[in-house]
């Protein structure tokens, strides 16, 4: 995603002082901070996250995680493009603040339009999407003003893709059934490949990613807070559902472990990864590159990762003594494998390495315990999943340990 690689924006022409701009300031040692209104906004995506989670739950067939999944795809999208406007814009701009407190009540529509999305809700949930993809473009595009053309063209090649698959988002929500999962996968789609295809226009030419002038820290620091709402909504199903089984017998046993697998979790993305991230891309020749593989792309694997182990917990909470079946061993191995995988792909891009082995042999462990079905309760299996994270977590630490002294070292200098 293109992004204004220098100059000021002037607002004379709105009404404005000339002295006036809606941009961050960028300069050889200033770094863009995370503001509290962007916290604030963030706010909207931990209820995204526990209706996604809480979908999936009451929906658990294949049909239903399809549609979870397009959902998600939907909500980390608009969320990650947020990010990467607020990577450049200035939120302590008071049209800035007013500009992401309106996306804000369009995202708690769409995240309220989220259970009934492939029903009732469908245009609430489309109209929402729609709104926050082109209005929060066309506003950049204002903020840009006439400061840099070259810019200003990157973001007009960004609202052509999104006002084409908008108009599909929208004729998906006014339809029903397959008709509707046709259009929104076809959008979904569009927009997905916009960042690979570096949103090509005919007569308008191709961005380069070497003109997508990013704030890596700020942006790695983003994707970091949303990790940690996933997390913390994965927290809160667990507590939530202790509270309610505390008198079966093994409720305790699967909230230790539903803990301990949330700790682990946490551990194996930010002991190092995240800091080691963040460096990366700071340090970059191509920060734009970086920041639209690492991050832009392969997070959305970690964050779904925790999503359906959220949806785990709950289950081995809810139904410890059930025996496995095919849809809950999904589940249950599902979501530790695709956090694994995230974060193996993560690291290896961001740190220009190898697959971590430590994540290999977890992957590995999870596809044995899938051979094994037959054999386990859904509170056993979980308990076999948090066991294969807390390998994984403390076999980083242990191999990573001269990577941290010399972190340490370094900033000690």
């Amino acid at each position: 995603m293109p992004y204004p690689s220098s100059g000021h924006s002037r607002f004379a022409r709105a009404g404005l002082p000339p002295q006036v701009s809606l941009l961050r300031q960028r300069g050889e040692h200033l770094e863009s901070k995370v503001t509290n209104i962007e916290l604030f906004f963030d706010l909207v995506f931990v209820y995204a996250v526990t209706q996604l989670s809480h979908t999936l739950l009451h929906q658990l067939n294949l049909v239903g995680a399809l549609q979870v999944l397009l959902l998600f795809l939907a909500v980390w999208w608009v969320w990650i493009f947020t990010g990467w406007v607020t990577n450049w814009l200035d939120p302590e701009r008071s049209m800035v603040r007013v500009a992401l407190l309106t996306l804000m009540l369009a995202g708690l529509l769409l995240s309220i339009a989220i259970p009934d999305a492939f029903g009732e809700r469908g245009m609430l949930f489309a109209g929402a999407y729609v709104f926050m993809q082109v209005g929060r473009t066309l506003f950049m595009l204002w903020a840009i003003g006439d400061a840099a053309p070259a810019n200003t063209r990157n973001f007009q090649r960004i609202a052509v893709w999104l006002l084409v698959s908008g108009i599909l988002w929208l004729i998906g929500g006014w339809l029903d059934g397959q008709t509707r999962a046709a259009c929104w996968v076809a959008a979904l789609l569009l927009e997905y490949l916009g960042p690979a295809m570096t949103f090509r226009v005919p007569g308008l030419g191709r961005s380069s990613t070497a003109d997508w002038n990013v704030d890596g820290g700020h942006l790695a620091e983003r994707c970091s807070q949303f990790v940690i709402i996933a997390l913390g909504e994965s927290v809160l199903v667990t507590g939530s559902s202790f509270a309610e089984t505390l008198r079966q017998p093994t409720a305790l046993l699967a909230f230790i472990s539903a803990f301990i697998g949330s700790v682990a979790m946490w551990w194996i993305y930010f002991d190092l990864g995240a800091e080691r991230g963040s460096r990366a891309i700071r340090q970059s020749d191509d920060p734009g590159r970086t920041a639209r593989v690492a991050y832009t792309y392969l997070h959305l694997l970690i964050v779904a990762g925790i999503i359906v182990c959220a949806v785990a917990d709950e289950l081995t909470l809810r139904h410890p003594q059930q025996r496995t079946d095919v849809i809950t061993a999904a589940v249950l191995i599902g979501g530790p494998a695709l956090y694994l995988l995230g974060n193996a792909l993560f690291k290896k891009t961001v740190n220009h390495t190898n697959l971590p082995l430590s994540h290999l042999v977890g992957l590995a462990l999870l596809a044995a315990l899938a051979l094994t079905l037959a054999w386990w309760p859904i509170a056993a299996l979980g308990v076999a999943t948090t066991v294969v994270l807390l390998v994984v977590a403390i076999w980083e630490v242990r191999s990573l340990r001269h990577v941290r002294e010399s972190m340490e070292e370094g900033s000690t200098h």
